[in-house]
């Protein structure tokens, strides 16, 4: 069995970008920022959210258009960093 080579990303592109993390009062707003932060602009009205079964935790999804992997590890790095995300997808 050979590996194959990721598939190629074609820059700029639509991108969504999947945010999970705890249901606290400051998670949306800080993640939100740090999205505006790296793709100033993005379409708000295409943010879903949706809440895990309990309510603990909270899935955002952000449609940003994506200028290049350095952006994207970046948003990557900042969401982590908030302490508040549990994963990005």
């Amino acid at each position: 069995m050979t590996e194959q080579d990721p598939p190629k990303i074609e820059f700029p592109c639509d991108y969504p970008i999947k945010v999970l993390g705890r249901n606290v009062p400051e998670y949306e707003d800080s993640v939100t920022a740090v999205i505006e932060q790296h793709a100033p602009g993005f379409d708000r009205s295409r943010t879903t959210q949706r809440s895990s079964r309990e309510g603990k935790f909270t899935a955002i999804t952000f449609y940003v258009t994506a200028t290049g992997v350095p952006q994207l590890e970046a948003v990557h790095a900042d969401l982590m960093a908030t302490g508040l995300v549990q994963m990005v997808i």
